[in-house]
């Protein structure tokens, strides 16, 4: 949900580096011959490399804790890479999943709760953290507009997840990116998660202009780390979000 504002910030000439937990190999396939030698892991990390090379992203740290179990297994260890991470770049601005993990995604979970502390360990000196969001709503919409091509089986559904388990219904506190010269690329990237975005899944199915209208504007909320620091580059290109 912040592809489309990695690509612009990319283009824009700012370095972008993504850091993914685990390597995914605990997860569901879409189709088992995309595995052939059942490494899932290898298998979604090359995915993920793919998709940040459409993005633009500079470079991917893939570490390799359990996947399942990153609000519990490791957690020191854990902290301690992007601790380290941050000591490294330095960046202007981490961005991160908000409390409710997008979805309640208890890996999503795990890397808010471990992104939020490393930060704030670094008290005045912590860069801004932002979380990523979204309306409640929104891949409920998606799902329509790929019923409505007839493409997408009436049960379709993002990972065997109701739509509206998506999202925030208040997002008083957040503001917005304009991201729809972006969201085409931000589509494509996501098709390259091929173990997980199968012929039934909505994305299959949503073009260009789908994508510019419904995922064409990003959010994201400021938090609290208590530093104090002054706007970063993604609130530079930020609009407030007002109610419809």
């Amino acid at each position: 949900m912040c592809g489309g504002t990695l690509a612009r910030l990319a283009d824009a000439g700012v370095r972008t580096v993504l850091i993914c937990g685990s390597r995914g190999e605990r997860g569901s396939v879409s189709d088992p011959s995309l595995v052939p030698d059942g490494d899932l892991g290898s298998v979604r990390v090359a995915e993920l490399r793919a998709a940040a090379a459409v993005l633009g992203i500079h470079e991917v740290i893939a570490l390799d804790h359990k996947d399942g179990d990153l609000r519990w297994y490791e957690v020191a260890e854990f902290h301690a890479d992007i601790v380290a991470a941050i000591e490294r770049y330095r960046p202007d601005a981490v961005i991160t999943f908000a409390e409710n993990g997008l979805y309640w995604h208890l890996d999503h979970i795990g890397v808010h709760e471990r992104t939020y502390t490393a930060v704030k360990s670094f008290g005045e000196k912590a860069p801004p953290l932002y979380y990523v969001t979204m309306p409640k709503g929104l891949i409920h919409r998606l799902v329509e507009v790929a019923r409505s091509k007839g493409g997408a089986a009436h049960d379709s559904s993002f990972w065997g997840l109701e739509p509206d388990a998506f999202g925030e219904s208040e997002l008083s506190d957040s503001f917005s990116i304009d991201v729809r010269a972006w969201a085409p690329r931000k589509i494509t990237a996501l098709r390259c998660h091929r173990t997980q975005m199968g012929a039934g899944n909505p994305i299959a199915w949503i073009d260009d202009d789908d994508a510019r209208q419904w995922l064409g504007v990003e959010y994201f909320r400021r938090a609290d780390v208590g530093n104090g620091h002054p706007q970063s580059v993604l609130e530079a290109l930020s609009e407030p979000v007002t109610s419809s």
